[in-house]
């Protein structure tokens, strides 16, 4: 017994610098992701919804087929396509169209705050698909930090019920839960550069058509500042931080990492400020320093981790 206990304490020290490091990826990916919604508003100034969502993917797309050209990278094995289409379901088309659609309604700062539900959506489909248990107690955090967020999109509201665009976000974000978790676990595979590589050109089949069929003309010149906001949604949004945040799921695993983004409003809302003249209110700051209290509870609970091993 004491033999196992000592085993358990040295591969827990063995593993503590690999979660340290995946925590640092999924912090930086955080920080990018963070200003999508202020970037995707800015965007939307002079493109519509459709060509934003669907076109993020194509650029990205592209860039992704010349690093893995120019790092001489085999075409991933048959196992994986199933995984890559799953994350690309959700990450290149499920969370970035229903977020737009519903940035096309809602303010950026009021969109950042219910984007605080991720965790909890992430550790359902990481509890569900990856194969981790996270503890009770880690449930729970999940679960009020997101009650916190609902309760925010109802006050915002001014009635006892979520606005259409608000179930819009939640449906993206449920989204974006599961797709985070088939990239973390691909990224265990195949590394975190290599996943996003591969979701991004395996949804170019299916993106550029969509895209074509879909896309809203441009009627007028758009802005240099919708250009700007369209490049980063596309290429430091779609690429960069996916990197970022597959790395970290591959090393901290898909709950644990996920909670940082219970920290995302701290980016969103100064940023929509800053970027969009958005007026941040002080229920945007209570809800918001409401739920990051969860982040310091989530992080110190145990999570049964499937794919940092």
């Amino acid at each position: 017994m004491l033999r196992k206990l000592e085993d358990t304490a040295r591969a827990d020290d063995q593993a503590r610098p690999f979660v340290s490091l995946g925590l640092a990826f999924g912090l930086a990916a955080v920080l990018v992701f963070g200003l999508t919604l202020p970037m995707t508003r800015l965007a939307l100034e002079g493109f519509g919804p459709f060509a934003i969502s669907l076109g993020r993917a194509v650029p990205s797309g592209f860039l992704a087929i010349v690093l893995l050209y120019y790092n001489g990278e085999s075409f991933p094995q048959k196992k994986h396509w199933l995984t890559i289409m799953l994350a690309s379901a959700g990450v290149v088309f499920g969370f970035p169209v229903l977020m737009t659609i519903s940035m096309f309604h809602l303010t950026a700062a009021h969109g950042g705050v219910m984007l605080a539900m991720l965790p909890l959506a992430t550790a359902m489909a990481g509890a569900l698909i990856a194969g981790e248990r996270p503890s009770l107690a880690f449930w729970l955090a999940g679960i009020g930090g997101s009650a916190l967020v609902v309760v925010f999109a109802i006050v915002e509201a001014g009635a006892f019920h979520l606005e259409m665009a608000d179930l819009i976000l939640i449906a993206g974000i449920a989204a974006a839960g599961v797709g985070y978790t088939y990239s973390g676990l691909l990224a265990r595979d195949l590394g975190g550069l290599q996943a996003i590589c591969w979701v991004l050109v395996f949804s170019l089949p299916v993106s550029i058509p969509l895209l074509w069929l879909f896309a809203e003309p441009v009627e007028t010149a758009p802005s240099l500042e919708a250009i700007f906001g369209f490049v980063y949604v596309a290429v430091i949004g779609q690429f960069v931080g996916y990197y970022f945040w597959n790395k970290g799921m591959s090393l901290a695993g898909v709950a644990r990492t996920g909670q940082l983004q219970l920290l995302q409003p701290f980016v969103t809302l100064p940023a929509s400020a800053l970027l969009l003249d958005e007026t941040v209110g002080w229920r945007h700051i209570v809800f918001a320093l409401a739920v990051v209290g969860v982040v310091a509870a989530g992080r110190r609970l145990r999570v049964g981790n499937g794919i940092a091993k």
